[in-house]
């Protein structure tokens, strides 16, 4: 009975937890504070709230860990953010393929400009030791070039590329859209149907950054972008047709 009773408290907490998380985040959300500002101390929040001080330090540690509030000792707790990005991935997990893939594509071709602008000689043996690593596979499996066997390496390959930006924000971003992108496509074509891929045109676009322009840089990342891109709209257009 006494194991019921507290498992039945530690809900009836978490819920109250919850609640006040989910006010809070309506709050910001709503401009009742603006970002930099100091929001209410805990104090007066949970008269607000209409539940205990333990419970609002509960949430408000909660909305500093999703990046929304940021605490200052001896300051107070300030707001960083007025939308949560959890719920913004949450929102790209819901989107299309076409959609996380077109923004995928913007990513990488800023990087890439970027890139031929502010890469180093490591940089660039880094994006040649991927591109070499991909064309052993696609040579040793010549019947599932391009596809599951190659996965892995163009991935590392693309990474490599918009990390030569030397935008930590943006190889952030961008590595949660590549793998959006990754898991969507095996999850709607299978491995055998992924999109080839073209070793040639992976150089070419090495040779771009590596030359210093970033205009050559971005047509070279796009004309990259463009195979598989087409390859993807062919599949959904395939799929459609199948319904």
């Amino acid at each position: 009975m006494g194991g019921d009773g507290s498992s039945l408290q530690a809900a009836g907490r978490r819920s109250l937890v919850d609640t006040a998380i989910d006010q809070l985040r309506e709050q910001l959300a709503g401009g009742a504070w603006p970002v930099g500002s100091r929001i209410p101390t805990e104090h007066e929040l949970a008269e607000r709230l209409q539940v205990g001080r333990n419970t609002v330090r509960e949430a408000i540690r909660v909305l500093v860990h999703a990046g929304m509030l940021v605490s200052r000792q001896g300051e107070g707790t300030f707001v960083r953010s007025t939308s949560d990005p959890a719920a913004v991935l949450r929102g790209v997990q819901r989107s299309g393929i076409r959609d996380v893939l077109e923004v995928r594509a913007a990513l990488e071709a800023e990087a890439a400009r970027l890139a031929a602008l502010r890469h180093t000689p490591e940089d660039i043996a880094r994006m040649r030791a991927a591109l070499a690593r991909e064309a052993e596979v696609i040579a040793a499996h010549p019947e599932r070039a391009g596809r599951e066997a190659t996965v892995e390496h163009d991935l590392e390959f693309h990474t490599a590329v918009v990390e030569a930006a030397h935008n930590p924000a943006l190889a952030e971003v961008y590595r949660y859209f590549g793998a959006s992108v990754r898991e969507s496509m095996r999850s709607a074509f299978g491995d055998h149907e992924m999109p080839e891929v073209a070793v040639a045109t992976h150089a070419a676009l090495v040779d771009a950054i590596e030359s210093g322009d970033p205009d050559r840089a971005e047509v070279a990342c796009r004309s990259l972008l463009a195979e598989p891109t087409a390859a993807v709209e062919q599949l959904l257009a395939a799929i459609a047709a199948r319904k």
